[in-house]
């Protein structure tokens, strides 16, 4: 299987502005969107488990029924969806392209872990509670400069505390949303920051991964999206939040054949932001240079 192009998502250029909660409705049949890149996730997924699994797994007890839940969705969902990809082999997945037959019906791996090790994207369960919607469960092994024990048994409004301007009519219409949204639908979104590196895993603290802060070699930075759905689970009322990354190196946008649009419209949404946005996204101190880069895309240079 090929890798998929650069430049799948670039909510960027599109008519949504970054800070907006921007939901739209989604075909079950596009609920999840393996691609060409499986098998670098899933490595990565397998060796985060096996190293720093308390940092990318939590769930509280009592939420084992929920995980079943998302795990037999799973295992319904990517056989009938991704037959190219997915095979069901008695009691085992086979995942074309990353050389697994992974077992989805383990006793000794909780069922959370055991559907996040069939798909490139991280899986949080929200679950309703006296202060709104609180992460009760997860699998979360690419954080974009967050950290899941920072988030976990926090309600809605603590997670988006620090989401520049989610305080007010942003977290009344995110509540409601999560009260209100039917079982019959999904929902997704996207969103974009800069990065220096192209590592999957970006944990805010540590070593491994430092954010976008200081370096003006532009040619060296990287685009990371997220694409995130929504969707409530059936029997149990808790709702599921996937979260899928895509990496894309800044420099592509010089060969993509519609550069113009999309390196103007990053320039103008990196230059409409405001000083917490900025600081948020942690582009306070390269903004102008940044947009001077992507100028220089816009014209050809």
């Amino acid at each position: 299987m090929s890798s998929p192009s650069p430049f799948r998502y670039t909510p960027y250029a599109g008519r949504k502005t970054p800070f907006s909660i921007g939901l739209e409705p989604l075909a079950p049949d596009d609920w999840l969107e393996p691609d060409g890149n499986i098998d670098r996730y899933l490595d990565e997924k397998q060796h985060l488990f096996a190293t720093r699994y308390d940092d990318v797994f939590r769930a509280r007890p009592g939420t084992e029924a929920a995980q079943s839940e998302v795990l037999d969705l799973l295992v319904d969902y990517l056989p009938s969806r991704h037959p190219d990809r997915y095979a069901v082999e008695g009691d085992r997945i086979r995942i074309a392209g990353s050389d697994r037959c992974e077992a989805f019906r383990d006793p000794a791996c909780p069922p959370l872990e055991r559907a996040a090790r069939l798909v490139q994207d991280d899986l949080v369960l929200m679950r309703k509670g006296p202060e709104g919607y609180e992460l009760a469960a997860a699998a979360v092994c690419f954080p974009s400069s967050w950290t899941l024990a920072e988030k976990f048994d926090r309600a809605l409004d603590a997670i988006h505390a620090p989401v520049p301007g989610y305080e007010g009519k942003m977290a009344r219409r995110l509540n409601l949303i999560f009260d209100r949204l039917p079982g019959d639908q999904i929902v997704w979104r996207t969103n974009w920051s800069v990065y220096d590196s192209d590592r999957l895993p970006a944990f805010r603290s540590g070593s491994e991964f430092a954010q976008f802060r200081d370096t003006t070699d532009f040619d060296r930075a990287f685009l990371r999206v997220e694409r995130q759905t929504l969707r409530r689970l059936p029997v149990s009322g808790d709702l599921l939040f996937t979260i899928m990354i895509y990496v894309d190196p800044l420099n592509r946008l010089r060969d993509h054949p519609d550069r113009k649009r999309l390196a103007e419209g990053l320039r103008q949404q990196v230059l409409a932001l405001d000083a917490d946005q900025l600081g948020y996204k942690s582009l306070t101190r390269r903004r102008d240079q940044l947009a001077g880069y992507l100028a220089t895309l816009v014209d050809g240079a």
